[in-house]
């Protein structure tokens, strides 16, 4: 590529985040951000958790905490608008629910993307950001991409908006068995699952709501299939959404864990740490049970729920993948075999990091100021913005949906207060954006 484009703002994925932050730049009135913003895909097409797209799986959050309500609620990009839009708020009322199904609030949120197309470039990936200096001082950033032909595109910008998401963590004694298709992690259940239908004993790891939701998937996928339902804990513990609880995810209270010193945030997190992690939801809890149950009316023990129970090393062969398993309490350690293992392990959100490494001589140890810009060097004019990687500095809600709309208000505060914006040549734009 022989021109490079710049851009205003350059944006590193395409989900929630920056879907919120493109409609908060276009509402706020700040049309020069607005019109010369590139948001960089990786997917060819919009998908949000496209592999846990199960049936009858439902949003933990309530619908208000959409891209914009709780900031503007006169928004266009409304839910409740989407809804009308699609012709069914009066159906929608009717189910008296304030959680829509996964698959419907994807559909909404492919639909606010839809309105940013023109600003989109799908199936590209980014792989490298590079500093462009002038007079000692790094006055740009490079960021290199990869389209899903292999094509490489190089654009340049000022302010660069880095919302990845997370992924999937690997836990270490799993690591030796990387390129193992039977072994994978939740976040390519769908995909992964299919490639190993034949596969009839499997165990699921984890104990958060993607591990219950790919246990019930796997109990209803077929009669003679045997699962094996791996914890750490003593039992399976529900999300405790009580309102008190739950007003941690208001946005104000960003201010209030920013503000803490290292220690006093680290003991809230821990202590809320039931509200987000290894707590899916009690009807979903008591479906589980109720399978368990009926195992023992029917004295038919197909699954198995193994509690207090830690994987201590794993083999791999063509007969299987073998687990050593030992029990927490009692020590005892037996190996079990398996044709398939779905490691819903959580996340990981440091990739930016990675990504980040030919800066980091000026970013330092990537730490975030309460404005989510990464803090830097003196002679480092760029900004740079992150997006769902600051839980250990903002709180727990930096990863949901719950600070969406005012995170993006607040960045686009920030950009508004930026004394000089840059404005875009864009030289190729055609093989940027289809």
């Amino acid at each position: 590529m022989n021109n490079t484009s710049r851009f205003s703002l350059v944006g590193i994925g395409f989900g929630p985040s920056n879907i919120a932050l493109a409609i908060a730049l276009r509402e706020q009135g700040l049309t020069d951000w607005a019109n010369h913003a590139l948001f960089m895909e990786r997917q060819p097409e919009f998908s949000w958790h496209k592999n846990m797209m199960l049936e009858n799986t439902h949003m933990q959050i309530s619908f208000l905490k959409d891209l914009v309500t709780i900031r503007n609620p006169k928004s266009e990009f409304t839910f409740i608008n989407y809804l009308h839009q699609k012709n069914r708020l009066a159906d929608f009322i009717n189910l008296q629910t304030f959680f829509p199904s996964r698959h419907e609030f994807n559909d909404y949120l492919a639909w606010a993307a839809s309105h940013f197309k023109d600003q989109t470039s799908y199936g590209e990936t980014v792989f490298d950001v590079q500093p462009i200096l002038a007079n000692e001082q790094v006055v740009a950033l490079q960021v290199h991409s990869r389209g899903v032909d292999g094509s490489e595109k190089v654009v340049e910008t000022d302010n660069l908006v880095i919302s990845i998401g997370g992924g999937g963590y690997i836990p270490k004694q799993f690591r030796k068995l990387a390129g193992d298709t039977r072994v994978f992690h939740s976040n390519d259940y769908k995909v992964a699952i299919e490639a190993n239908n034949t596969a009839k004993k499997i165990a699921v790891i984890g104990a958060g709501q993607s591990a219950a939701e790919i246990f019930m998937d796997l109990h209803g996928r077929a009669d003679d299939n045997q699962v094996d339902f791996v914890i750490r804990a003593n039992s399976i513990k529900p999300s405790d959404d009580s309102p008190f609880v739950n007003e941690i995810f208001n946005a104000e209270y960003t201010d209030k864990v920013f503000s803490k010193s290292d220690i006093e945030r680290e003991a809230f997190l821990k202590e809320y740490r039931q509200t987000n992690y290894a707590c899916p939801d009690l009807p979903l809890i008591e479906q589980i049970y109720g399978v368990f149950y009926e195992q023992k009316v029917r004295s038919h023990y197909r699954h198995r729920f193994l509690s207090s129970t830690e994987v201590a090393a794993v083999d791999a062969d063509e007969n299987g993948i073998h687990l050593t398993l030992t029990n927490r309490k009692t020590g005892d350690t037996k190996v079990c075999s398996y044709d398939a293992v779905v490691l819903a392990t959580g996340y990981v959100r440091d990739q930016h990091k990675t990504l980040l490494a030919p800066l980091s001589k000026y970013l330092g140890d990537f730490t975030v100021g309460r404005d989510y810009r990464i803090q830097s060097t003196e002679d480092f004019k760029p900004n740079i913005f992150l997006q769902g990687a600051c839980e250990s500095s903002h709180g727990l809600s930096d990863t949901l949906l719950s600070i969406l709309a005012v995170r993006s208000q607040e960045i686009g505060e920030v950009l508004k207060q930026l004394k000089q914006t840059s404005t875009p040549q864009v030289t190729d734009n055609t093989a940027l954006v289809d």
